[in-house]
């Protein structure tokens, strides 16, 4: 049942919209002088992802752009945030810009503009172009340059028709999970090589920031995925500590230099426990601390510690040995992550106390479930996806009525896709995929959101 909570309506010039990624819905992954990415090869190796799938062909969107952007308009969006493939625009990283790829976004964004809507580009959503791994990845500095021309490359084709632009997605990933515990490509484990790829992701932001800037953009802001952590007993000091440790790790690594001008002092010696800090040289810090005009938020979940004795940790946080994970409790989507509303919240209100002064939008909020078609094929009925929506629309209303200056929220995502390390399994889409026949259906929840997008509000 859906919620009947007393209706909540946004402010004016609040923005809706939603959000997509390069290599879970574009496929077209050889042509037109595409390169491959590390998701191309990790894909390609056994044992990483679900089934062995792939996004050779993921939503086709390469080819079906035009009727995905008549769908957005159908539903009222103001906004669509997606992602440039890097390896489209530069198929080795480094050398000549390949033309071809630069169009397809060009076409893209042509067409969003001629129905009204807005495009927020995303420069890095995590597919590195192959060869600049064989370079060392993120592990190696000269990655953050190449980051910088490639921004400036895009900006050249596409800045007269695109204003607002994000640097990368959600770094804590492209670090602990792709080179920390290998869950994500390019698939290796070692805490080191991901706490030296976190400071050459900042430093590429930094970089590409300047970049943008000196060719003319005004507005230029960065996403990540922060969390709210939150004692397993708020009363246990050794749960606090617990909690300054992976609030270090998870956020205040990435927010600190961001936005106070340098790393803490307590990460910084978390870091040294695997590798030295000769990588963050003289200057790094203030070029990652440059002003940005937005802080893109992805949230979907909250998360619980305990200190204990003994306890293991977890992978994606190197060296936690001694943080005991709470698992999620009901409710769960899909993913088997907690479903709390209030957790946006507390984060949206302590990211306005500790970081003021930078506009924020929730650039990812979404959930998925096991959505199938009815009998006919025409209807998708996802209560549970409207429910958790409706949520957490009203956990970002309660946010702004405490003062936090949120602009804006985009859904995730747009449409059912390729889910990284899970494949074709999970569906986070307000529009379902037929993967064989790449029929949308939209769901539910997207006809809910288009009434939401109309009232401004929901209830």
């Amino acid at each position: 049942m859906t919620n009947s909570a007393e209706p909540v309506r946004f402010p004016d010039s609040f923005i809706w919209g939603a959000a997509t990624a390069s290599y879970q819905i574009e496929g077209a992954a050889r042509e037109d002088g595409r390169g491959p990415s590390i998701w191309d090869t990790f894909s390609r190796t056994p044992g990483k992802v679900h089934h062995g799938h792939t996004g050779d062909v993921a939503c086709d969107h390469y080819h079906r752009y035009r009727d995905d952007v008549a769908l957005m308009a159908e539903l009222g969006l103001h906004t669509y945030r997606f992602s440039i493939a890097w390896p489209r625009v530069r198929p080795d990283g480094t050398g000549p810009v390949n033309p071809y790829g630069l169009d397809f976004y060009d076409r893209l964004v042509d067409e969003l503009r001629g129905h009204g809507i807005e495009p927020i580009v995303t420069l890095y959503h995590w597919d590195l172009p192959q060869p600049l791994e064989d370079r060392g990845g993120w592990t190696n500095r000269e990655t953050a340059e190449f980051f910088a021309e490639y921004a400036r490359a895009v900006y050249t084709r596409l800045g007269d028709r695109v204003n607002t632009w994000t640097t990368l997605n959600e770094p804590w990933c492209s670090a602990y999970l792709g080179y920390g515990n290998g869950v994500h490509a390019p698939g290796r484990a070692d805490a080191g090589a991901a706490f030296q790829a976190v400071h050459h992701l900042l430093l590429g932001h930094g970089l590409a920031n300047q970049a943008l800037r000196a060719a003319g953009a005004s507005t230029v802001g960065i996403t990540v995925n922060p969390v709210a952590v939150s004692p397993a007993d708020p009363h246990s000091d050794a749960d606090a500590r617990a909690v300054h440790l992976v609030d270090g790790l998870q956020n205040r690594i990435f927010l600190d230099p961001l936005l106070r001008g340098g790393y803490p002092a307590d990460v910084l010696d978390h870091m040294r426990r695997f590798t030295g800090v000769e990588h963050i040289r003289d200057g790094d810090e203030k070029i990652i601390g440059e002003p940005i005009d937005l802080l893109g938020i992805n949230y979907y979940s909250p998360t619980y510690v305990a200190g204990r004795d003994g306890a293991p940790g977890s992978d994606a946080y190197p060296g936690t040995e001694g943080v005991e994970f709470v698992p999620p409790a009901p409710p769960l989507t899909d993913m088997g992550w907690q479903i709390q509303p209030s957790g946006m919240t507390a984060l949206l209100e302590k990211l306005g106390r500790d970081y003021p002064g930078v506009p924020l939008m929730i650039t990812e909020n979404g959930a998925a479930f096991p959505d199938q078609p009815d009998a006919g094929g025409d209807q998708v009925a996802d209560t549970s996806r409207i429910d958790y929506l409706d949520g957490h629309l009203r956990a970002a209303h309660a946010a702004i009525t405490a003062g936090v200056d949120l602009r804006g929220y985009l859904v995730w995502s747009l449409l059912d896709n390729f889910e990284w390390a899970l494949g074709y399994a999970k569906r986070f889409g307000i529009v379902y995929v037929d993967y064989l026949t790449q029929r949308r259906v939209p769901k539910a929840s997207a006809r809910w959101y288009q009434e939401v997008i109309r009232r401004n509000g929901v209830g």
